[in-house]
């Protein structure tokens, strides 16, 4: 299982997320903030669980990406 999280409310809008796993992740066209598709906000977290592993590489390779640090990506 993959848990993606995302603390939206830090983003600076860089798009390096969106860049590097555009399956997962979107800008947002009202904020210019990042969005984790298919998630709900849970205090200022969203988190995303997917048995698939496919989304561990591109996840990962966004969160080392993210200048502030506001990605986290864990393989359980």
């Amino acid at each position: 299982m993959i848990i993606i999280t995302l603390q939206r409310e830090k983003c600076i809008g860089c798009n390096y997320c969106a860049e590097f796993a555009p399956e997962y992740f979107r800008m947002s066209k009202k904020d210019g903030k990042s969005v984790l598709l298919k998630t709900e906000d849970k205090k200022g977290f969203y988190t995303l669980k997917t048995p698939n592993y496919e989304a561990l590489e591109p996840c990962d390779k966004a969160a080392k990406a993210c200048p502030v640090k506001i990605i986290s990506v864990k393989e359980i």
